[in-house]
């Protein structure tokens, strides 16, 4: 069976990368980068229109999710959100570090020459277990950044999203805390279970369950420390997400994609059981189905539903034929 381009359109390489990231000195103090990543960049604080609420990969801009350490044309470091929760759950003293003590000096980085397609992106993001990859070019000068939020920029099958349930790519391991956990407590949650959220929960007695009632998220912990609120006093129910759009493990990825970009969130909590199961569909696990594995999965299931169909075709032709 061959798939035409609107089944799986060529991914357009050069939206999966950023051109603009957020790129600071190495004198840049640590509450100003946190500052400087909580602004909001070009049109992401925009509603999608009625026109554009389907259209899956729109070229905004939101709150940077890494800032780039740069001398020069030089890359120094990275810092990410990921490693200002860390800090947060370290309780260090944000005023007196400037950033090049706390940014990720090893970073990782791939050559345009050898970025011909997205899945050398998303092996580096395995690999390493990262969110940010930094395009270099011949001489070692930055072009961009990719990230999974840019790589969906580039590849738009929604065909394939519309064939794959949230069961698909959910992850069960779901950590969550009760309302009365402080938001420093939910910082090192996160950095202790290597998180990128938090899910609010609510005991119902009767039922002896956990009711999901919101959620905390690194962006939120990144926009907390940008107010330099007092982490340790505020409770998860002051500041949490509520309340929250429940998906269900039979929606479809495009519905998840959907309310996502709708929502202007990166992540959705998946119930079912009325409570009984929790699950949490990301930006990253979303990626999964552009796994070559997981493609090649779902043609050779769909190769076989033609084949069935063009079989019972021919039994219903001949049966015909006889009367």
């Amino acid at each position: 069976m061959q798939l035409n381009d609107n089944f799986f359109p060529t991914p357009d390489l050069e939206a999966a990368i950023d051109r603009s990231p957020l790129v600071v000195t190495p004198e840049t103090s640590l509450t100003e980068a946190i500052a400087l990543m909580s602004q909001v960049r070009g049109s992401g604080c925009l509603l999608p229109s009625e026109d554009t609420s389907l259209e899956l990969f729109p070229h905004n801009k939101a709150c940077s999710s890494c800032a780039l350490v740069m001398e020069g044309a030089k890359l120094l470091g990275i810092l990410t959100e990921r490693d200002i929760v860390k800090l947060t759950a370290a309780e260090i003293e944000f005023d007196s570090v400037k950033i090049t003590q706390v940014m990720t000096d090893s970073v990782v980085t791939l050559a345009k020459a050898n970025f011909k397609d997205v899945f050398a992106a998303l092996f580096l993001f395995r690999r390493y277990q990262i969110r940010h990859l930094p395009i270099v070019d011949e001489d070692n000068n930055l072009v961009g950044v990719v990230s999974p939020g840019t790589v969906r920029q580039a590849m738009r099958p929604v065909n394939l999203l519309k064939l794959r349930r949230v069961a698909d790519v959910m992850s069960k391991k779901v950590v969550h805390a009760s309302l009365t956990t402080s938001v420093l407590q939910l910082a090192q949650i996160m950095t202790q279970h290597q998180v990128s959220c938090v899910v609010i929960t609510e005991e119902d007695e009767d039922e002896d369950i956990l009711m999901p009632v919101g959620i905390i998220t690194e962006r939120d912990i990144i926009q907390f420390q940008s107010l330099q609120l007092q982490l340790g006093k505020i409770m998860a129910e002051e500041v949490m997400s509520t309340p929250l759009f429940l998906l269900s493990p039979e929606d479809s990825l495009i519905t998840a994609h959907q309310e996502m970009q709708r929502r202007r969130v990166r992540r959705l909590v998946v119930s079912w059981n009325w409570g009984q199961g929790l699950g949490i569909v990301t930006q990253t696990s979303l990626l999964r189905i552009f796994d070559p594995m997981e493609m090649y999965g779902v043609i050779e299931t769909m190769q076989q539903t033609i084949q069935e169909l063009e079989q019972e075709k021919a039994r219903l032709l001949a049966m015909l034929k006889k009367q």
